[in-house]
């Protein structure tokens, strides 16, 4: 019986799941889309969207606890051949991608299923995107 046994495990230790979950949501944050498969897109799909209602708050505790639950990776882009730092994930998940989901309640990230499958194992992709892309990102 599965009684109150919540969560995937994905053949990985409980570290390894919350270090998975919290890079991948920080890629999610950075890339506003990410490749990945299906168990691993459900998995991480709802951590990101309570980092998101966490962020339409927009308080002191709210920041702190996105921290933790997050850690605070830089955002690094390449200018002039020299890769320049941009800021962080909380910073961007706080003043970008939060006040944009201000008037939504929820459904911040879609999954759209690919036709392509994993080179290694044949597992299925999917694209894991936030659902109100910035405008620059949606044009190019």
């Amino acid at each position: 019986m599965r009684h109150r046994v919540a969560g995937r495990h994905l053949s990985r230790t409980s570290e390894h799941r919350l270090a998975l979950r919290r890079n991948m949501v920080a890629s999610l944050f950075e890339h506003e889309t990410i490749s990945t498969t299906v168990q691993k897109a459900k998995e991480v799909r709802g951590f990101a969207e309570k980092l998101i209602t966490l962020a339409k708050k927009g308080t002191l505790p709210a920041r702190r606890r996105a921290i933790a639950m997050l850690n605070n990776r830089a955002i690094y882009a390449e200018e002039d051949g020299k890769m320049v730092k941009k800021g962080t994930v909380v910073g961007k998940l706080f003043s970008e991608i939060g006040p944009r989901y201000l008037e939504r309640s929820g459904g911040y990230t879609r999954i759209i299923k690919l036709s392509k499958c994993r080179l290694g194992d044949g597992g299925k992709l999917v694209l894991l995107q936030l659902v109100e892309q910035a405008k620059d990102k949606t044009d190019a």
